[in-house]
């Protein structure tokens, strides 16, 4: 059985967007090489808004990547025969700059640890930040973020999910409970 509440709307959702790039324009405003790497597929979308944000914030256009982390995860054996792998796109060199890791809930540490795997086979960053709308805790990984939309506590049972208009027609973060059997 599942049970599932809202969290935030719409436009609590967009507060986080706007209170993560001005952490992010007050930490990095001096980085002459600043990029912006988003965790398909939700951790995308909030880096492609928070490009936005960040250009009107430090006047300049600031480049961004996309990384699907799908060959990187440590659980990679349990997604089945044929798991699905979407485009990685960096389409600039990581050498040097100075990154920003863009994710929607961070939870155990494991997506964040495939990312970050991934970006320094592409080559080796000054300085990796990590941005996340929400740190709902239970780390399994000594991973903690430099920036944070909100902060959630959510038990083991709880999934704090998301939904964003691109992809879910809608804009909320709800918890959902649900039971393992």
């Amino acid at each position: 059985m599942t049970r599932s509440k809202q969290i935030l709307d719409k436009p609590k959702i967009a507060v986080m967007l706007r209170k993560l790039a001005d952490q992010i324009a007050r930490e990095v405003k001096s980085k002459k090489r600043l990029v912006l790497i988003g965790i398909r597929t939700r951790g995308a979308i909030l880096a492609q808004r928070l490009q936005g944000l960040l250009k009107k914030r430090l006047s300049r256009s600031i480049p961004l990547g996309i990384l699907d982390i799908t060959l990187y995860r440590d659980d990679l054996s349990t997604l089945g025969s044929q798991p699905v792998v979407k485009a990685t796109t960096l389409p600039f060199d990581v050498t040097g700059t100075t990154v920003v890791l863009v994710d929607d809930v961070l939870f155990t540490g494991r997506t964040v640890r495939a990312a970050l795997d991934q970006i320094v086979d592409f080559g080796r960053p000054a300085c990796i930040k990590l941005a996340v709308l929400i740190d709902r805790g239970l780390r399994e990984y000594p991973i903690q973020p430099d920036f944070v939309g909100t902060t959630l506590q959510a038990s083991p049972d709880q999934l704090v999910q998301l939904h964003l208009q691109e992809l879910d027609g809608e804009e909320r973060v709800i918890m959902v409970d649900w039971k393992k059997r």
